[in-house]
């Protein structure tokens, strides 16, 4: 009889446990109320890019509900209220907003948010796994000192462009600005990279004038903050540039001019004479007659004049 007793107490058991199987398989292959989640990882309301100055949460509802969505902090506190109370029938979808501020107008502490979807009717509360992070705060970036660069952007192949070794404190954009200009900004976000110039301005892009040029260097992380532009470099662009303006020199008498370019060759015109040498410095016989001459020196398709007065 004890036996009997036994196994119909250790079937009982089995029985429960079954039970109990399927009512926690039961339960996990029933599918949340909420779908389609998608909420935006990092926002800033100092953002220099719209898209970036909101964060949204975005779902749909498998079932008819009456719903609350909040913010909540690390701690679990409620922040903000995006939804109160709201009816809303199966398959509604909704693209609530959070502008990282709070009732007094201030902007809510850097950190990690999570929103919250509280469900009357299913009577469940939803904390979404996705959390937001509020992220106020500029990226550093810092540059290579480049002592003195000179580029001579003709498209040669020689000097073209100007480049420049960069580093950022988080996964950031580096810019690179130029009168105002934004003439670089890097695909990647990575902690270093290259800023570089071609010497061209404007739209469509024109190599500019020889002349001085003073670099600034940026960058603008996920969030959209981007740090204040600050020097970094300045580049002068020359094509071809001569040691003397003026030259005086007997009638007939050789002279010399230092000629400054990246170009391998040179050709030089004077008073109807002309010719070809190597970059460096020329070598030219003045005319024999006195009087007031103009040297040409042209390298890559751009000039140079010097007064040449023999007397």
């Amino acid at each position: 009889m004890a036996r009997v007793l036994s196994t119909v107490v250790v079937l009982a058991l089995l029985a429960a446990t079954a039970a109990a199987f399927v009512i926690t398989e039961g339960a996990k292959l029933e599918k949340s109320p909420v779908a389609g989640t998608a909420v935006d990882s990092v926002f800033s309301p100092a953002s220099v890019v719209p898209e970036k100055k909101n964060a949204h949460v975005r779902f749909r509802l498998r079932t008819r509900e009456r719903l609350a969505v909040w913010i909540q902090d690390a701690k679990g506190h409620r922040v903000a209220t995006l939804l109160s109370n709201r009816n809303a029938p199966r398959g509604s979808q909704f693209d609530l907003v959070w502008d990282g501020f709070s009732q007094s107008g201030v902007i809510f502490p850097d950190g990690l948010y999570k929103p919250v979807v509280k469900l009357e009717r299913s009577h469940r509360t939803l904390v979404l796994p996705n959390p937001i992070r509020l992220d106020t705060k500029a990226p550093v970036i810092t540059v290579r000192k480049v002592p003195h660069a000179i580029i001579s952007p003709d498209g040669d192949g020689h000097n073209d462009v100007f480049r420049q070794a960069y580093r950022v404190s988080e996964p950031a954009h580096g810019i690179l600005s130029v009168r105002g200009q934004r003439v670089e900004y890097t695909l990647g976000q990575k902690p270093t990279g290259q800023l570089i110039w071609n010497g061209k301005l404007g739209k469509p892009p024109k190599a500019v004038r020889p002349g001085m040029y003073v670099l600034r260097a940026s960058a603008l992380d996920r969030a959209g903050n981007q740090s204040t532009p600050y020097p970094s470099a300045i580049v002068q662009v020359r094509y071809v540039t001569l040691a003397r303006k003026r030259v005086v020199v007997a009638p007939g008498r050789r002279f010399f001019l230092r000629v400054s370019t990246d170009a391998p060759t040179v050709r030089w015109q004077l008073h109807g004479r002309s010719g070809v040498a190597r970059a460096g410095t020329l070598r030219i016989r003045a005319p024999k007659k006195p009087g007031v001459y103009h040297l040409y020196v042209t390298a890559a398709g751009h000039s140079a004049v010097a007064t040449v007065v023999v007397g």
